[in-house]
């Protein structure tokens, strides 16, 4: 499992880099999506969010999910790229595969690397 630590993670398998107001979809959680077919981004340039409100549906071979907001914020920016290429949230979910970038973002409810992977680790048992 890929955990970069300079980043804040969610207990709905979300990611938040602080510096860009970056977020998206952690590597676990795509792992367990498995092969992702479709993203539809639910929010637009200009909106504001609250930590847990829904930016995104993810459709993937064996299941859907929504991703929750990992901090609050004015979205800057949205990858809209995603909508043609969905799969780049299975091969860099860190990179290319952001979903959003908020101004302001403060996050809500969130872990550092090390307790995100210890949360993943005891819900596998």
């Amino acid at each position: 499992m890929n955990t970069p630590s300079n980043l804040q993670y969610t207990k709905n398998d979300e990611w938040f880099d602080s510096t860009t107001g970056a977020m998206g979809l952690t590597d676990y959680a795509q792992s367990q999506l498995s092969d992702i077919v479709f993203v539809e981004l639910l929010v637009e340039v200009g909106d504001t969010v609250a930590a847990g409100d829904p930016i995104a549906s993810v459709e993937s071979a064996k299941a859907s999910a929504e991703t929750y907001a990992a901090a609050a914020g004015t979205i800057a920016e949205i990858n809209e790229a995603l909508a043609d290429t969905p799969e780049v949230l299975n091969s860099d979910p860190y990179g290319e595969g952001w979903m959003v970038k908020v101004e302001g973002g403060e996050p809500s409810d969130v872990m550092d690397a090390a307790a995100y992977e210890k949360f993943c680790e005891e819900r596998e048992q």
